[in-house]
Parts: structure tokens; C-alpha cells; sequence
């Protein structure tokens, strides 16, 4: 059975179409490993097993059919606790909504299920998704599954540490501020954060804001790409919506990537402090790119103002959404200050974090004229103690906010590139580490291509946590 929950989303896919498996034996075999598994971990925090077997006998008897089958057929997946799934209990990880069972699907969990993937359940997040560290009041700590006693990273913790233990093979995710990236990263995975508007968000309450995105996750890149594939297209009911079909992300990623101009850093280019062991690793993974081909050198744009923006934008995203709740007593004391902070922003504040992220976005334009792609850490840190709410220091840097070690981030979230985190290695403690590959504005199929080959050269991404 724990082939079946470690073969990737194409094999699984190709076995179902092919009626090799069905899909009751898919999803029972996810289900028996989350009962197995998931106890020491905590990922997957919501689990509707009655409706996955009820849905995985419908799946099978479509295809009993010989009708056309959906892209995915078959997949079990549990979707983030923070996309509303009609029917099954979404928290927010808020004790304010530990009951709140949602009427509707929201897109990308609609998209999915229309595509022939099958709930299982719900993965866990931070308090509101605030903070790259997955533990809330509701359902507790997410634990890593390398080293119990590290954190999974977030917001979407859950789901990669799902990914990682064979829980599910593929998962839905969102990123401000680098929460598809940073579990990625932590957890051996893979994340990918999409151009603003590849996956619209219809209901979101700022509908022209771009700093947050929906995205997906996986244990490969071609497992990301089938994702994105159902997930991506266009919405009327999103400003931002980009109109190109998710179909694009369908077509074969290979690539030779010989003559591909790639620059990389450690540290954004001094912007920002980085642990050793992860400097080790974005420099081993130019090496790769180097290997492959490609012309490398050691560069970066610059990020100046990348900061003031994110924060100014994000604080007042946070007063829009959680002001009304300041009252409540239920919000965490992170989330209150983020929220304090927007309630104090003027107009001219946000009119110069626009300039400011108007500029940067014009650097790093001229930037990717020189290059086809950036390298850069996903994290400043290894996963770190998962006793702590956020590092208190990187690199004997003190960390002042649960902010400040999230830099090599959510400076990449300003700019709005597309930014894919794939695994680059492991630290002297076997603790996991990536790399992000960046792309320039809208060239999220190359990035997806440059990291195929990255992963295809390195094979990180197959080493698998002792989980039983």
C-alpha cells in the first residue's frame, strides 16, 4: 500500500485511467497510512473518510463507463484548512470558526473537484494562515516529519508535510509571504507560487490586491505543473485573472536548459541574513545549473524598498480583513499587532509602498533581461525548533517580528514573479533545505521547466522521511 501513497500524481493518474488501480484502493491506501501516520505529525486535521470511499466508488463506476475520465481522476487530496470546502469543516485554525462548515467550494477547491480529485480531508495551518509556522488553538502543532522536533514551516504546513509522510499526492496551497515556499522548502517538497491571477480568487475581499496567491503543491515538478494545469485559467469574476487556459501547464516540461542565463545568491545580495548551512546549498544548486549547461553567475537585483512595501501592503490587507475582529479576544497576538500596525497606516503610506514596489518592479524587469531565471534560498533557516513561534535570530541577526526571517520570501512576493521552491539538499542533520527559482513577469511555464531539470540533475526530492 505505501507504494501506492508514494507514486507520484502522473503514475497514479496513468494507473487509474488504465484501470490498473481504482480508485477505492487509492484512497483507502491514503487513508490507512493517515491513520498510521499522520497521529505524530498532525497534518492532516480534518478527515472524512465515509465521503472519500463514497466518492472513490463513483469515480470507479465512471469509469466502469468507458465515459472520458478528468485530468485527476481519482486523486485523493486534503485542501487547506483556510479554502472553504463545501460540506466539511473549515477552521481558519480560528477558535472563532472551530465549527464553521462552508456551503460552498471556493474556485480552487471547485476546480479540483471538477477535475476528479477526492477529498479526503482538511490539512492544518497557522491561526489564519498568519505566520510560516504551522500550530493554531484549534488543532495544535504540525510537526516535521525529518525531525519531529522541528517545525513543518507554513501556512501551508499541513500539506507539505502530508506530501512529505504519502498522505495525499497533491495539495492545494496560498503565499503572501512565502507559504507555499517556505513548508516546501522545510519538508522536502515542492511549492509553487504563480503569477498573480493564474489561480483567481474570486472571493477575496481586495480583488485587484496581488501580494497573496493560490497555488499548488507536490513531490515534483511535473506533479505541480498536473495541478496547476486544473487549477490555473480564467475566472470573469477576478480584475486580475489572467485569461491564458491552465491546459498550457499540460504539455511536457522537459528542456534543455544549455545556454540559460541564471544568476544566484545567498543572500540576496547582502539584503538579507542567511544560515551557513543554507548558503552551502543555493551555492551547490549554481553548480547544478552549471552542469546543466546553463551560464551562471553570481548576481542579483535590487531589492531596496522590497521590505517597506511588503510590510505597508500587508498590514493594511490585515486591517482590511481582521479589523472587525480586533474586538474579539480570538486573534493571536501577532495577527493584533499586524493589524494595530495597518490600522496606523495614512494614505501617503500606501502611496509610497506602491511607488516603492512600482520601481522595484521596474528593476527587477531590466534584471531579467540579462537573465532567464534567479536563484535564491526559500528560507534563511533550516526548519528550526518548533518550540518557538518564529526564529529569534539568523546567523546572530535577532529577528525583531515573526516577520524578519521570512525576507528571501516575501521579498520575491513584492515583485510578483512567479517563484518555484524545490529541494536542494539536507543540512548536516538531515534537516531539509531548498532553493527558489525565479522567473521573469508571467514565466511561470519556465520556471516550471527549469525546475524539472534542477530536480531531474539532483534527485533530492526522493529522499523520504522515517515516518513509521
Amino acid at each position: 500500500m505505501d507504494e501506492i501513497c508514494f507514486a507520484s500524481a502522473v503514475e497514479l493518474r496513468d494507473a487509474l485511467a488504465a484501470r490498473e488501480l481504482s480508485a477505492r484502493e487509492v484512497v483507502q491506501a491514503h487513508l490507512d497510512r493517515i491513520e498510521r501516520v499522520n497521529p505524530a505529525v498532525n497534518a492532516v486535521v480534518t478527515l472524512v473518510p465515509e465521503k472519500a470511499l463514497a466518492a472513490a466508488k463513483a469515480a470507479d463506476e465512471l469509469a466502469a463507463s468507458g465515459a472520458p475520465l478528468p485530468p485527476l481522476h481519482g486523486l485523493p487530496v486534503a485542501h487547506k484548512d483556510t479554502h472553504d470546502t463545501a460540506g466539511i469543516r473549515t477552521t481558519y485554525g480560528s477558535p472563532l470558526f472551530a465549527d464553521h462548515v462552508p456551503e460552498r467550494d471556493e474556485l480552487i477547491v471547485a476546480r479540483m473537484r471538477a477535475a476528479g480529485v477526492i477529498t479526503l480531508g482538511k490539512t492544518n495551518v497557522p491561526e489564519w494562515a498568519a505566520g510560516s509556522h504551522t500550530f493554531n488553538p484549534v488543532f495544535g502543532l504540525t510537526r516535521n516529519p525529518y525531525d519531529l522536533s522541528r517545525s513543518a514551516g507554513g501556512s501551508s504546513g499541513g500539506a507539505a508535510a502530508a506530501l512529505a509522510c504519502g498522505l495525499h499526492p497533491l495539495a492545494d496551497g496560498s503565499d503572501m509571504g512565502g507559504s507555499l515556499r517556505n513548508p516546501a522548502s522545510f519538508n522536502n517538497v515542492v511549492g509553487f507560487r504563480p503569477s498573480p491571477g493564474r489561480v483567481p480568487s474570486p472571493d477575496a475581499r481586495l480583488g485587484w490586491a496581488t501580494l497573496s496567491v493560490q497555488g499548488p503543491m507536490a513531490r515534483s515538478v511535473e506533479d505541480v505543473a498536473l495541478l496547476l494545469s486544473a487549477v490555473a485559467g480564467p475566472d470573469p469574476r477576478s480584475p486580475i485573472s489572467l485569461a491564458e487556459p491552465g491546459a498550457v501547464f499540460a504539455r511536457p516540461l522537459a528542456r534543455d536548459l544549455a545556454g540559460a542565463r541564471v544568476a544566484w545568491s545567498p543572500d540576496l545580495g547582502g539584503a538579507v541574513p542567511v544560515e551557513p548551512e543554507v548558503r552551502a546549498a543555493v551555492e551547490a544548486s549554481a553548480k547544478v545549473f552549471e552542469e546543466l549547461g546553463c551560464l551562471v553567475e553570481r548576481d542579483c537585483p535590487d531589492f531596496s524598498g522590497a521590505d517597506e512595501a511588503f510590510r505597508t501592503l500587508r498590514a493594511w490587507q490585515f486591517e482590511v480583513q481582521f479589523g472587525p475582529l480586533l474586538g474579539s479576544g480570538a486573534l493571536k497576538e501577532t495577527i493584533r499587532w499586524n493589524t494595530e500596525e495597518g490600522r496606523r497606516l495614512t494614505g501617503p503610506d500606501l502611496g509610497r509602498a506602491e511607488v516603492l514596489r512600482t520601481e522595484l518592479f521596474r528593476r527587477v524587469h531590466e534584471f531579467f533581461t540579462r537573465y532567464d531565471f534567479l536563484v535564491l534560498p526559500v528560507s534563511q533557516v533550516p526548519p528550526f525548533d518548533a518550540s518557538l513561534e518564529y526564529p529569534a535570530e539568523v546567523d546572530g541577526v535577532p529577528m525583531e517580528t515573526y516577520l524578519d526571517w521570512m525576507r528571501s520570501a516575501y521579498f520575491v512576493s513584492v515583485t510578483g514573479c512567479p517563484a518555484l521552491a524545490v529541494p536542494a539538499g539536507f543540512s548536516p542533520a538531515g534537516l531539509p533545505i531548498g532553493v527558489q527559482i525565479v522567473g521573469p513577469h508571467l514565466a511561470d511555464f519556465a520556471v516550471l521547466q527549469a525546475g524539472h531539470a534542477f530536480e531531474g540533475a539532483t534527485g533530492f526530492g526522493r529522499r523520504r522521511p522515517v515516518t513509521d
